[in-house]
């Protein structure tokens, strides 16, 4: 059951203030067999719903976490997939609708008449087809955070006119905020950040060559910027990235 079903069953006076209390509070807090709580109150008090993380965890018991959360909040968004679980996530796509990130690592499970209003707006720039994969993740997060999301790839710093055209896209379609991702070297974020007065979040990736591969000179370059409004998350962390930017767009609007 919803927090909205219980407003509306208090309103219409179906159950007392002292129940719906009750209830509010049951819903806060789901306890199975003394080893896993869901957090199902922490979209109601922070705006980005509790993300499963999947990696380590046994595949029956995460069917099964998934299952209850579906059955009490009717979404599930599941972050660190590995192949095994994917394979029996995809099952429940018979069921319900189902989404699945480029990279296979973040799945969006949610029940059919669900229908949720965007608010904000959140423009996502990838430096190369190599980053694609992470943007997709920001990009199916941050609509299931609630907002409208404007994809633009294939903007990396060795074509410099590609840069000033994104900058400009992302001025033209009045992005709340911008996520920008790059690895290699990583001064894409920065130069966004100069061309445009939108608050910018730096996604380091995991690409590279040789010594500072792998992300890290990507994170080192957005962490040592001396452009200022440029805000950093760690390597590939599109969960971090994708909420901090849906609470900046949803504040804005509001």
């Amino acid at each position: 059951m919803s927090i909205r079903r219980i407003l509306k069953e208090l309103k219409e006076g179906k159950i007392t203030v002292e129940e719906a209390e009750k209830r509010i509070k049951l819903f806060a807090l789901e306890r199975m067999e003394e080893m896993v709580k869901l957090d199902l109150g922490r979209e109601f008090r922070r705006g980005i719903p509790e993300i499963i993380f999947a990696e380590k965890k046994d595949t029956d018991m995460l069917i099964e976490i998934i299952l209850r959360k579906l059955e009490k909040t009717g979404k599930v968004i599941v972050s660190r997939i590995t192949g095994e679980q994917l394979g029996r996530i995809r099952k429940l796509g018979e069921k319900y609708l189902l989404k699945v990130s480029m990279s296979g690592r973040i799945a969006v499970i949610k029940r059919k008449n669900i229908v949720e209003e965007k608010k904000g707006r959140i423009g996502i720039v990838a430096a190369g087809t190599s980053d694609l994969p992470i943007a997709d993740e920001v990009k199916i997060l941050a609509e299931e955070f609630g907002c409208e999301t404007i994809l633009i790839v294939d903007v990396g710093i060795a074509g410099l006119y590609r840069t000033i055209e994104a900058a400009k896209k992302l001025l033209e379609n009045d992005v709340d905020v911008a996520v920008v991702i790059a690895g290699m070297e990583g001064a894409l974020p920065s130069i966004i950040c100069s061309l445009t007065d939108i608050p910018v979040i730096g996604l380091p990736a995991s690409i590279g060559y040789g010594l500072g591969g792998r992300g890290i000179s990507a994170l080192l370059t957005m962490l040592q910027t001396c452009t200022p409004g440029l805000a950093v998350v760690n390597i590939d962390n599109s969960i971090g990235a994708a909420a901090v930017a849906a609470l900046i767009a949803r504040r804005k609007r509001r």
